[in-house]
């Protein structure tokens, strides 16, 4: 069994979810597999309403990036693209992806991808409220607990760059 299929839907949109240029994106592959369809008929529905795709909703990767993207295992491999460049999603563009794809497990996935993106964003906004505070227990407290403070922004601030760690069943 595919380990990604037994994964909770919530918790497969998170972990395809990644950041570049500063947005936090979704590869056209990695939808087209949540959508059900093939990653060729996503762009090619994407291609034929391209008006509808501005600059902040969709983007083109670059080589750059398409290495990027290898080098953190987001995928494999470049040969696992086709030799085509993949598209990269923002939130807004999964949004209006789904004005361009029909089907009900489209329509159904759309919401649960913008729930999700909805849910990391009240994620995001807790941990600066938490580092909000943290940061003034640590000025009243006259710097008593400076080490548990320094501790726990690192924690805070590296808390998406540090890999999982576990036993990893091989595939």
């Amino acid at each position: 069994m595919d380990k990604d299929r037994s994964i909770v839907p919530e918790e497969l949109i998170i972990r395809r979810i990644v950041t570049l240029r500063e947005e936090k994106i979704l590869l056209d592959l990695h939808l087209a597999e949540l959508y059900g369809v093939e990653t060729r008929a996503l762009k090619q529905a994407v291609k034929r309403n391209a008006e509808r795709f501005s600059s902040d909703f969709l983007f083109e990767l670059t080589d750059l990036e398409i290495d990027q993207v290898v080098s953190q295992n987001v995928i494999p491999s470049k040969s696992y693209l086709g030799g085509a460049k993949p598209f990269a999603f923002t939130e807004i563009g999964v949004a209006m992806l789904s004005s361009v794809l029909r089907s009900q497990k489209a329509i159904d996935m759309n919401i649960l991808i913008m729930r999700t993106f909805v849910a990391l964003r009240k994620i995001a906004i807790n941990y600066k409220e938490l580092l909000t505070k943290l940061e003034e227990m640590e000025n009243t407290y006259d710097n008593k607990f400076s080490e548990i403070y320094k501790t726990l922004k690192h924690l805070i601030n590296t808390k998406s760059q540090r890999r999982e760690i576990g036993f990893k069943k091989e595939s």
